[in-house]
């Protein structure tokens, strides 16, 4: 236990959060300096063909130690963290033996970590949980994936007698701002499949995820001396909010779960002149997330007919991006790379949970890209804040989890 805890602190003290503003890959210079480090462990531990490209995508081999034909898997996670909260100066805590009480993060501040608000605390009684310090994010998102995967590898270098076939890891930046697989060398990676460890709690298996599009649009208006403004005054403020209340109030990222979609406005500035507002739309039915893209124009539409003599053209600029899709449409049709990790699961008294993924991942895009790609858990809750943590039983389950994949996938037909 100790080995994967001091292995998985190495990496969350090491920031590499990412940065969506920037052009280059990776976005932020300081995820070279995990990258790197990763790429020596690797080497250390005894991995082959251990590669870094031009933008930090890392890459090693463990090669086959039996003689029949068995199929090049492989395993994935991603090294930033999200910007979405500071990942700078983490000061994980070990709590051992938990007792299913509130755990105290940080006295001064009085941030508590409680059972009472977050239920699922009170799987690991008697477990140990690494926390943050309450003023950071922890980084298990996916540092607890990494941790699993290159202790996996080294346990498989050291235990000759199980038998496995090629495995080939690899490590990416910028997963967080949606890039992680933008620039993944598909045809250098050489797996028939892959398996991204980038889940949450213990036992999730997922290989739904959503459709997802990112919304922008722009609103114009005309700015008048308000005191003579009657009749010709456009307030595109006025204009972005009435637009915003025309979606469907119950869509939405909080009142909705499962399978159901949502819009979801994330950010709003403007002027009176000039209002932008940002959202992204998100389903897992094909056919509902082009209803909702259609309804975004036409909501946008419908505001340019009614201000069209007014304004003299369009006064809603409405964009639409399409950013990833549904990777079940690529696993469904070899589930036998879903199934084997189920089994895998199941032969170790872990008891799969499989569902849909309310996001996106790594292994989306890869799978459009030619490397079908299921999710398995890594271990961590509340990501991507300071209430996150991860209970290190969890992280040497996904160990076990991986060393009996390669063992199934190796077995003789």
């Amino acid at each position: 236990m100790q080995h994967i805890i001091d292995r998985f602190i190495s990496y969350v003290t090491v920031d590499t959060e990412s940065d969506p503003n920037s052009n280059t890959t990776p976005s932020t210079a300081k995820q070279w300096d995990l990258a790197n480090q990763l790429v020596e462990e690797l080497k250390a531990i005894g991995m082959q063909d251990v590669t870094i490209d031009e933008h930090a995508y890392i890459m090693a081999t463990l090669p086959s130690n039996v003689e029949h034909d068995v199929p090049v898997i492989g395993f994935i996670s991603h090294f930033d963290t999200t910007p979405d909260f500071t990942g700078a100066n983490v000061k994980p805590q070990i709590i051992k033996d938990y007792d299913g009480g509130d755990i105290i993060l940080n006295k001064e501040q009085d941030i508590v970590l409680s059972p009472s608000y977050f239920s699922d605390l009170l799987q690991y009684k008697g477990q140990t949980i690494i926390t943050t310090d309450g003023t950071t994010l922890l980084g298990a998102d996916d540092k607890a994936g990494i941790t699993e995967i290159v202790t996996a590898m080294e346990y498989l270098i050291q235990h000759p007698e199980i038998k496995h076939g090629k495995i080939r890891v690899g490590f990416t930046p910028d997963e967080e701002i949606g890039r992680g697989a933008h620039k993944f060398d598909v045809a250098k990676f050489g797996a028939e499949w892959a398996y991204t460890m980038d889940g949450s709690q213990i036992g999730e298996l997922e290989y739904e995820n959503f459709n997802a599009a990112g919304a922008k649009i722009t609103f114009k208006g005309k700015s008048v001396h308000p005191g003579y403004a009657k009749g010709k005054m456009i307030n595109s403020m006025l204009l972005a909010n009435k637009f915003i209340s025309k979606l469907p109030k119950e869509e939405v990222p909080e009142r909705t779960s499962g399978y159901e979609g949502f819009f979801h406005v994330t950010g709003i500035s403007g002027s009176i002149e000039e209002t932008t507002v940002q959202l992204i739309i998100r389903d897992h039915d094909k056919r509902r997330f082009e209803k909702r893209k259609a309804l975004v124009k036409q909501i946008s539409d419908k505001i340019n007919r009614k201000y069209k003599k007014q304004f003299g053209g369009d006064i809603a600029v409405c964009e639409i991006n399409d950013q990833y899709f549904n990777m079940k449409e690529k696993v469904e049709p070899v589930m036998h790379i879903v199934e084997i990790a189920e089994r895998a699961m199941n032969e170790l008294g872990i008891k799969p949970i499989i569902k849909p993924i309310r996001g996106g991942t790594d292994g989306s895009q890869l799978s459009y890209m030619g490397l079908p790609c299921p999710n398995i858990f890594a271990g961590g809750h509340n990501f991507h804040g300071k209430y996150e943590y991860v209970p290190v039983e969890s992280m040497q389950r996904a160990v076990e989890v991986i060393v009996k994949i390669a063992e199934i996938t190796a077995e003789k037909k």
